[in-house]
């Protein structure tokens, strides 16, 4: 797994000034341009499932990016997909979750039914940089009954926190690529 690791570390694409002056953003996009890449990615997110949590029922995408990697999980492992999405993005009758940004608020939501009472869940994206969208996809989840297992990303910005509070929620996170340099 190591040198799967270490090719998708060398094509992480990294923009300087964006979305704003004085952050560097890393992206995973530029990472899947690459066919090898996707390869290992998949490689590398399906064997870490099946040794720390196999028995999950739901893997649940965060819009937009982690919607990529849970039809790739739940294709490979025959579980169910769902996706959290931002408010008025899905039909039917949604269970919503408000919570807080650093400037205003946003409303996360989930098809009712789409996790029944107890299923056992993982909620993936591909970065966790605070952690607010994390916590509240996880505060929705228990919200309609799931149980989440883990939350897993492929990027960690370890500098801005997310990991705490997380953590401090009682929600077990795993990433596996971290930096450090955010700006």
């Amino acid at each position: 797994m190591t040198a799967d690791l270490e090719l998708i570390k060398k094509h992480i694409g990294e923009y300087p000034d964006f979305p704003t002056k004085g952050i560097l953003f890393k992206d995973i996009f530029t990472a899947l341009r690459n066919g090898p890449v996707c390869q290992a990615l998949k490689r590398l997110i399906i064997a870490h499932i099946r040794n720390t949590c196999p028995h999950i029922e739901v893997v649940v995408g965060l819009e937009a990016r982690g919607f990529l990697f849970s039809l790739l999980i739940a294709a490979e492992l025959g579980i169910a997909c769902v996706p959290i999405r931002k408010k008025g993005k899905l039909p039917g009758e949604c269970v919503k979750y408000e919570y807080k940004l650093e400037y205003g608020t946003d409303v996360f939501e989930i098809q009712q039914g789409s996790i029944t009472p107890g299923q056992k869940v993982l909620i993936i994206d591909d970065l966790l940089a605070t952690g607010g969208t994390m916590d509240a996809a996880n505060k929705l989840v228990h919200q309609i009954g799931g149980v989440v297992e883990q939350n897993l990303v492929i990027i960690e910005l370890t500098s801005l926190g997310g990991r705490k509070k997380l953590e401090a929620s009682g929600f077990n996170i795993h990433s596996f690529i971290e930096y450090d340099d955010v700006e």
